[in-house]
């Protein structure tokens, strides 16, 4: 498509043209030229004749809403637009508007910022109704202009209109932050946002020895800011379509964010109620949108307060999001739209909560999210079905599938109830080969539910061969990574030693798989696939490890011990513990690795700043310590181990500690000959000093410590084996060198 001339005219028709129709957005994207003269109309600047002024102003309008259609909804589009600039074209406009611009100049404008932010945000991600599949070129682009929105010369030009006149202007930038903040980055710069002359004023008023959130009106610490305190005004207005968008803008500024949620569970004083109240009021609406609004804001202010203070979730304030959930689920006339929102809403509210979602649970509202799941899911795969279904019931499908996962994560009774009562597995078998790639992703996160019962994977997961259908999803190098990736959280759970399809997923190709995954860019990734290989490990036969470490190869476990990442660490040590986990294992350990190099990876072990990797390290250790004369001697001979060993005693949580008192118990009864090197390394006086510990006293810590408290309570074990060594020692004549 070709356009040559711009006028008024043409652009209506252009607008018009591409409401609903991909192909010609595709066409239009593809006009090079266009796309720049296009954009070239936002940033034009004004005429000084007032007839020219118009009917400038009208193509600008014009202009506006055309880019506002093709942004959403075609990659090829948002990417020209992207490259033309036209983020920054929007923003110059808006701030060049003069105080006798037109409503619907400054209306179209910020409308037209708000739909061409979302769509970039929505490429950044995380997504807000589902996943999309997005380039690598887009991404990259889309995460730069994101950023660009959110630096304070772009929020001086745009924040602003949340206190303009026009509603139109309010609703526009209230639903871009409601869409685009994305990021906790964003959201505190949104947050701590003041208006230019207030923020003057405050420097001028404030003395140099006051804490800014003391002083400052607009902080976080007073009101939730400048934003929020606009926004929680905008509730107590009539108009529908602006409470909406403020509800949702608050929603998204208070989600994780402890600071503000708490703010609005207290009374203001220019407010007439306490804004939480007036947040529950809303969702008595007649409107679905406002009540699906004000249900996912106090979900996000409950999950805040409750993420600061655990096990403070308000169940009783909860529960008023869960009729209105319960509502829209159970009603036929509210769209299949409605019914997306508000299982997010629910997930959002009960995500990584045991309690509550057993709670939610009990009052079966699980079971209508199940069965609404089946409903919407044919159990035969035909391509007419993948090909005519309505995006809308692809999202629902995505959305049901999502909080099931949620609600089913932690309690087998749960997970039995979903998988044998209401008999979702075919639901979710069929679903994991559907062509969009929410609905496969979605899928494989609720078998990973499922796959954390030890009778799922002996029986439904074996019985239909949906264990194996994900695994064959799992090898796909062309999968979408976020499906791999949720596809190997499952593989992790059915190479443990319970599972029967351990063996036969070790002999189709699950080793080569997992080290092609240990190169990726993406930690979580890497973090899993090791996770894997430890569990695979785990209670492992002589040809299973040596199977393992043929792949993996012992240089590349070295250096994943001395990994900068401790969350990869952790991993690597699991793993050097799992194949050390009986005698034979301890003796390939040795075989395998020098002894320098050993010694230095238990020592980099207990010596990091993680609980986590100074505990599997520790655990490593207790394996080696209960191995042969030799293999305690190995500890024995590197000094450095046992100094570790003491500094790790005085700093450790106590499951750290008894671990290593346990290890230093083994080595002493069958090595009381080395008393001495336990003595020259401080282990002998720090036992003396735990056996004289009482309940709150604190120990004196090692240079960097951690600092922790030691309670009589939390140590009790350690302490006894610390007083059964000592006795051990004391008949050895020990007591002179104490």
């Amino acid at each position: 498509m070709t356009v040559r001339t711009i006028t008024v005219s043409t652009l209506k028709r252009l607008k018009n043209s591409v409401i609903g129709n991909p192909a010609t957005k595709l066409a239009l994207a593809q006009d090079t030229a266009f796309i720049h003269s296009l954009v070239n109309c936002l940033k034009h600047p004004p005429t000084s004749r007032p007839d020219t002024q118009a009917s400038h102003d009208d193509i600008r309008i014009e202009a506006a809403h055309v880019i506002a259609s093709i942004s959403y909804g075609s990659e090829a589009a948002l990417i020209s637009l992207l490259r033309e600039n036209a983020l920054h074209a929007f923003l110059l406009a808006l701030s060049n508007l003069r105080p006798h611009d037109t409503v619907q100049l400054k209306s179209a404008l910020a409308r037209g910022l708000r739909v061409l932010s979302t769509a970039i945000a929505e490429v950044v991600g995380p997504s807000q109704l589902g996943l999309r599949t997005w380039s690598i070129d887009l991404r990259s682009e889309s995460k730069v202009a994101l950023s660009y929105l959110f630096e304070s010369h772009c929020l001086n030009i745009f924040l602003p209109l949340l206190a303009d006149p026009s509603s139109q202007a309010n609703i526009s930038i209230a639903q871009l932050i409601a869409s685009a903040v994305r990021s906790e980055a964003h959201r505190n710069a949104v947050v701590e946002w003041i208006p230019p002359a207030e923020r003057s004023r405050d420097i001028k008023g404030r003395r140099g020895w006051e804490k800014t959130e003391l002083v400052n009106s607009s902080s976080p610490a007073r009101q939730g800011g400048w934003v929020i305190r606009l926004l929680v005004t905008f509730l107590q207005k009539k108009d529908i379509k602006l409470q909406e968008a403020a509800l949702r803008a608050v929603s998204s500024l208070t989600m994780e964010n402890t600071a503000v949620a708490t703010t609005l569970t207290r009374a203001w004083p220019d407010v007439v109620d306490i804004p939480l109240n007036i947040i529950l009021n809303l969702m008595k609406s007649r409107t679905t949108d406002v009540q699906l609004a004000a249900s996912l804001c106090v979900a996000h202010i409950l999950r805040a307060i409750a993420s600061h203070h655990p096990g403070s979730l308000d169940h009783s304030t909860a529960l008023n999001v869960v009729h209105v959930v319960n509502r829209i689920l159970s009603s036929s006339s509210e769209t299949p739209q409605n019914k997306t929102k508000a299982c997010y809403t629910l997930y959002h509210l009960v995500k990584d909560d045991v309690e509550f979602c057993r709670e939610v649970y009990e009052r079966g509202t699980l079971e209508k999210v199940v069965l609404l799941c089946k409903y919407i899911t044919p159990l035969e795969r035909t391509s007419e079905w993948e090909e005519d279904e309505p995006e809308s019931t692809l999202a629902l499908r995505e959305a049901t599938l999502t909080v099931i996962t949620a609600i089913s994560l932690f309690d087998n009774n749960i997970r039995r109830e979903v998988a044998d009562d209401l008999q979702l597995i075919p639901t979710v078998q069929v679903s994991l080969s559907h062509k969009h790639v929410g609905v496969r992703h979605a899928a494989c996160t609720c078998l990973r539910a499922f796959s954390r019962a030890v009778a799922a994977i002996r029986t439904n997961i074996i019985d239909t061969g949906i264990g194996l259908e994900l695994f064959a999803i799992f090898k796909k190098e062309e999968e979408d990574p976020r499906v791999t990736y949720a596809a190997l959280n499952v593989i992790c759970n059915l190479v443990n030693e319970f599972s029967p399809l351990r063996p036969r997923l070790l002999d189709e190709g699950l080793l080569p798989r997992l080290i092609q995954l240990l190169s990726s860019d993406d930690l979580g990734m890497r973090i899993s696939a090791l996770w894997t290989i430890r569990n695979t490990l785990y209670s492992s036969k002589p040809g299973e490890k040596q199977m393992v470490m043929t792949h993996l190869g012992w240089p590349q476990l070295v250096a994943l011990c001395n990994d900068p990442s401790p969350e990869i660490q952790e991993q690597a040590m699991s793993i050097m513990c799992n194949l050390a986990g009986d005698e034979k294992g301890v003796d390939y350990v040795f075989e395998s690795i020098d002894t320098e190099t050993l010694a230095n990876c238990i020592t980099v072990g207990l010596e990091s700043s993680s609980e986590d990797v100074t505990y599997h390290t520790a655990c490593f250790l207790a394996n080696i310590a209960n191995g042969s004369r030799e293999q305690q001697d190995f500890i024995f001979a590197h000094a450095h181990i046992l100094h570790a060993v003491h500094d790790c005693m005085t700093d450790a949580k106590s499951a750290t500690r008894y671990t290593l008192v346990s290890s230093i118990s083994a080595l002493v009864q069958s090595n009381i000959r080395r008393k001495h090197e336990l003595a020259d390394a401080g282990i002998i006086s720090t036992l003396r000093h735990m056996c004289d510990w009482t309940t709150g006293v604190s120990v004196s810590m090692s240079p960097g410590g951690r600092h922790h408290r030691i309670h009589m309570e939390d140590d009790k074990d350690a302490v006894k084996l610390a007083r059964s060594i000592l006795e051990i020692l004391e008949h050895s004549n020990i007591g002179e060198l104490l």
